[in-house]
C-alpha cells in the first residue's frame, strides 16, 4: 500500500517550524513524526505539502493511496485499523480526518461519499505551535517504547549514578561517564555515538538523539528532546531541539521549540513565565496577531538558521522567524519575522546573499552541504512569508 502524509488544516498555526519542512518532519518525542509512522506501518512515506516545499519533498501517488494527516501522531491501534480501511472509507477523531483510503487521484475529495469510521481510541494531535513542547511528555514515552521493545540497552558505565535503570536505553557507541540520571520521573534515550559530558544532572523523560552532546555540568528537567547533532549546556526544562542546533553554555531554555541550524549565544535566557503569572499570548501568522495559548509556562519558538548573540534575553512567548540575527542589549520583540538583523532597539532585514553565505558555512562545518533545493525553499521564505 502506498502513504501519503498530508499537512492538513494546522500547517499555519505550526509556523515558523513549517515554513522549512512538511508537519510529517516536525520533530517530537524521541523521532520526527513520519520516523514515527513508518516505523510502524513498516513502509516509506510521500508527503503533500505546500508547492515550494514539493522538490524537496515530493509526493509519491499510485492508483490505490492511503492519505493520513500529519498531524497525528500514530500509535499501533490507530495504524491496525488504518491498515483495514478499505476504498472510500475514512477515520476520524473528534470530527478530524485521520487518514482515508482513495483509489485514483486525491485533487477533489468529497468525504460526503465516504464511510466514516469513527475512532474510538484515543491519539495525539499536533495543532499549535506549543504543543510540540506541551505533548512532548506522552510523545517522548510513546517512543521509547518503540523504539526500546526487544531490544537491549549498552550497559549503564559504573561512574554514572541511576535511578531506575530499568528506565535507561542507551544505543551504541554512547558515551558517559560522572553523571546523574535519575529515571523515576520518566525514561532517559540516549542515542547512538551521543555524549553527556561530567557533571551533568538529567531527569527524565529525556532523549538524546544520535551524535549529539550534552556539556559539562548541564542541568536538565523533562520533558527534554535533544535532537540529533545538538550541543547543549546550561539549564533546560521541557524544550525541544529538532537537530544541529546548538546551546552550548550557561543560561535558560524553558518550555521551548529550536528548529534546525539555530544558535544561542553564550548566556542566553528565555523566560517562560511572566510577572503576574497570566496566560501567554503567542503571535499567529495565519491571523497576523497574538492568540491566547491557554498556557502560563510559554517560553522561545525559535524558526531555523536563525542566531542569537551573548546575553541575549527572550520575553515570555517569543517567535522568532527563520533566518534572524538577534543581538543588542536590552529584550528583542516578541515576534521577529524571518531574517530580522538586529530585533532589538532597531532592526533592518537580513540580507538574502548573506544569510545564505551564513547558512552554507554554518551547515559545512558538520560536512552538510546547502543544496540548491534547500537554497530555493530559503529564497521563497524570504519573498513571501509576508503574505502568509
Amino acid at each position: 500500500m502506498n502513504y501519503i502524509l498530508f499537512d492538513g488544516a494546522v500547517r499555519e498555526a505550526l509556523l515558523p517550524f513549517t515554513f522549512t519542512r512538511p508537519v510529517a518532519d516536525l520533530r517530537i518525542g524521541i523521532l520526527t513524526i513520519r520516523e514515527k509512522w513508518e516505523m510502524l506501518l513498516g513502509y516509506t512515506t510521500s508527503t503533500i505539502t505546500e508547492e515550494y516545499l514539493a522538490t524537496k519533498y515530493p509526493m509519491i501517488e499510485m492508483e490505490e493511496n492511503v492519505m493520513i494527516n500529519a498531524s497525528f501522531l500514530p500509535n499501533q491501534e490507530v495504524v491496525d485499523k488504518i491498515k483495514t480501511l478499505g476504498e472510500n472509507q475514512l477515520i476520524l477523531f473528534k470530527e478530524e480526518v485521520v487518514a482515508f483510503y482513495i483509489v485514483g487521484g486525491q485533487e477533489e475529495v468529497d468525504f460526503d461519499e465516504f464511510e466514516w469510521i469513527e475512532l474510538e481510541e484515543d491519539i495525539i494531535q499536533v495543532q499549535h505551535k506549543w504543543d510540540l513542547f506541551q505533548k512532548n511528555d506522552q510523545a517522548l514515552r510513546a517512543d521509547f517504547q518503540l523504539l526500546t521493545e526487544d531490544s537491549i540497552s549498552e550497559p549503564i558505565p559504573s561512574s554514572v549514578q541511576v535511578i531506575n535503570p530499568e528506565n535507561v536505553f542507551i544505543e551504541e557507541g554512547a558515551k558517559l561517564e560522572f553523571v546523574t540520571l535519575n529515571a523515576s520521573t520518566g525514561p532517559i534515550y540516549i542515542g547512538k555515538n551521543a555524549e553527556i559530558m561530567e557533571g551533568s544532572v538529567i531527569r527524565g523523560p529525556f532523549a538524546l538523539g544520535e551524535e549529539a552532546q550534552v556539556k559539562m555540568g548541564t542541568k536538565i528537567y523533562g520533558a527534554t528532546t535533544i535532537g540529533p547533532h545538538c550541543r547543549v549546556g546550561g539549564e533546560v526544562n521541557n524544550a525541544v531541539m529538532f537537530g544541529y542546533s546548538n546551546k552550548g553554555h550557561d543560561g535558560f531554555l524553558g518550555n521551548a521549540v529550536i528548529g534546525e541550524w539555530c544558535n544561542l549565544g553564550a548566556d542566553t535566557n528565555n523566560s517562560n513565565l511572566k510577572n503576574n503569572y497570566g496566560n501567554v499570548k503567542l503571535w499567529n501568522y495565519e491571523v497576523q496577531d497574538y492568540e491566547d495559548t491557554g498556557l502560563q509556562f510559554c517560553g522561545l519558538m525559535m524558526g531555523d538558521h536563525s542566531k542569537c548573540g551573548i546575553n541575549t534575553m527572550f520575553n515570555t512567548g517569543t517567535v522568532i522567524g527563520v533566518g534572524c540575527s538577534i543581538f543588542g542589549g536590552g529584550f528583542p520583540k516578541t515576534f521577529l519575522p524571518s531574517f530580522t538583523w538586529g530585533g532589538v532597539t532597531e532592526d533592518t532585514v537580513y540580507q538574502l546573499d548573506k544569510a545564505l553565505e551564513t547558512m552554507e558555512v554554518v551547515m559545512s562545518r558538520r560536512h552538510i552541504e546547502l543544496t540548491e533545493e534547500d537554497a530555493d525553499i530559503i529564497k521563497y521564505i524570504f519573498e513571501n512569508e509576508n503574505q502568509v
